[in-house]
């Protein structure tokens, strides 16, 4: 039986593996109807699940940082990361054969736990979204003045921890926002164009750099075991801030599952394969760095990182050619995240958990895009860039703190998830569009979820934790080496005072009660 809100008469699912292959019944089970425009095929899907990832835009954005404080050894902490994203990935691989929805993180937490909990998932994971929107934007200072000094337009300082680079990042990613929020309302067509074309580009250009570094080293491998003359533990751990910006954003290929055919089939193959792949050309890209860069001890690998090493050794005509493919990954990185973020409002629009839900959950029928929600991530993103006014620190707080929000986002998916095993409360069999058994961790379900939650709490930790050498190295500024806390914590504050006004103004059925009861697994045992 299902209990259902007044005006959203949601129909009983079918019995699992009832549904004839071929059936298209990703949204009429949920109780939507069918308004973005179903044409991304599995390349497309792949891509915009590698495109948020973005190796070329994240690894050039924090490749500095991470030598600088772990040194060579840093390069460790990839592998690590990257096996526990894979666990979380390989979780959400399976829920998104589940629930192919637009709000991913928002649609899985509500029907593994409740709608207050889900609610909060998808809030943290929207506003980590647009954080993430700006620190990408950010990036183009990392490459644009290498690539060519005037687009310094602001004094002559390119580094971005300077307070000239830093406003210059600034006026340069408000310029970008712009360019993607147009693309992002234009056609569903022209987007998947633009991030297929985009992809594409910045794969050729990872392996080339892969390639050229490799056969440019200046040193054997073993040099990844040195620390700098640092803490080893702290090393691996800040170090792990690159891996752990770079690995993150998998799950936009199961945020496009309404935009996608054959969703149940291609979400949780190409969630998996963006994710290994981007993972072992990251991994390659900075190991070829650190055996690739003239110099480990001349101090300019820790502030200008791979764009000294490109244009140092690979020669000024070929290291600036790379460094173009790198503004395109840039770009459409940009535009892949703003994506994303857009059909998280959308969902929660539509389902009414959000102020002007009316608007926000509005598609266009000729284009089939949510223009609204594409606007407002790139205005609030654009208006987070102002920070780099104020001081150059705003730099890495903003990076850090959009990955520990997604951190914490994918956290309260795994946890519900794993309680739901252990109750034996996940939906199983069932087949995807063309018959064939969804995807499944079967019996290694309770350890891989286990692992998942162990290494995403404990990487949410470290990735908050109010390290003043890493978040006010100058010292004076409190506010940044707290700001990630503080942030979290005005995320959680703003978002309980919206439901409370919400409650009294105009209490409604939340989306759970919407849920078939199968597909609820902790009911309100997990109430926020």
């Amino acid at each position: 039986m299902t209990t259902t809100a007044p005006s959203d008469l949601r129909p009983d699912p079918p019995e699992p593996g009832s549904a004839r292959p071929g059936a298209d019944r990703s949204l009429a089970e949920f109780g939507y109807r069918q308004e973005l425009h179903r044409s991304l095929g599995r390349y497309a899907s792949f891509a915009a699940g590698f495109s948020f990832i973005s190796v070329l835009t994240t690894v050039f954005q924090f490749f500095a940082f991470g030598f600088a404080f772990g040194g060579p050894v840093f390069f460790w902490a990839w592998p690590a990361v990257l096996a526990g994203q894979l666990l979380v990935a390989a979780c959400f691989a399976e829920l998104a054969a589940r629930y192919p929805i637009s709000g991913a993180i928002y649609q899985w937490s509500t029907r593994l736990s409740n709608a207050a909990f889900g609610w909060f998932a998808g809030w943290i994971m929207v506003i980590g979204q647009i954080v993430v929107v700006a620190a990408a934007a950010l990036a183009l200072q990392m490459v644009l003045p290498a690539l060519w000094s005037g687009f310094q337009l602001i004094g002559d300082d390119p580094a971005p921890t300077s307070p000239d680079g830093a406003a210059n990042a600034a006026v340069l990613g408000v310029v970008l926002l712009a360019l993607t929020t147009l693309v992002n309302v234009l056609d569903n067509r022209v987007l998947s164009l633009v991030n297929r074309v985009g992809v594409t580009a910045e794969i050729i250009g990872a392996v080339l750099i892969v390639v050229l570094l490799l056969t440019h080293s200046e040193r054997d491998p073993g040099i990844t075991f040195h620390t700098g003359g640092g803490d080893l533990t702290g090393a691996l751990l800040v170090g792990s801030f690159t891996a752990a910006y770079v690995l993150i954003g998998f799950d936009s290929a199961g945020e496009m599952s309404e935009e996608t055919r054959d969703p149940r089939r291609t979400a949780p193959r190409t969630i998996l394969t963006a994710l290994g792949a981007a993972g072992l050309l990251g991994g390659l890209i900075v190991l070829g760095g650190l055996l690739a860069a003239p110099s480990l001890t001349d101090g300019r690998l820790a502030v200008d990182g791979l764009s000294y090493v490109l244009t140092s050794s690979l020669g000024d005509g070929v290291g600036r050619l790379l460094l173009a493919d790198v503004v395109v990954a840039i770009a459409v990185a940009t535009l892949a995240i703003q994506t994303s973020a857009s059909r998280m409002l959308f969902s929660m629009a539509r389902d009414g958990q959000l102020p002007f839900a009316d608007r926000l959950a509005h598609v266009n029928p000729r284009t089939g895009m949510p223009g609204a929600p594409a606007t407002v991530v790139g205005v609030l993103a654009a208006s987070l860039l102002l920070l780099n006014f104020a001081s150059p620190e705003a730099f890495l707080a903003i990076g850090t703190t959009c990955i520990a929000l997604l951190y914490l986002a994918y956290a309260m998916v795994t946890g519900p998830l794993l309680l739901t095993r252990l109750r034996g409360r996940l939906p199983s069999g069932g087949t995807d569009e063309r018959g064939a058994p969804l995807f499944s961790l079967g019996r290694w379900g309770v350890p891989v979820t286990a692992l998942a939650v162990l290494y995403g709490l404990f990487m949410t930790v470290n990735l908050a934790w109010p390290r003043a050498e890493v978040y006010d190295p100058a010292g004076g500024h409190w506010y940044f080496q707290w700001f990630t806390l503080l942030f979290l914590g005005g995320t959680v504050a703003v978002g309980v005072a919206f439901r409370a006004y919400r409650g009294r103004k105009a209490p409604s059925a939340p989306l759970a009660d919407t849920v078939p009861v199968q597909d609820r697994s902790l009911d309100d045992e997990v109430a926020v």
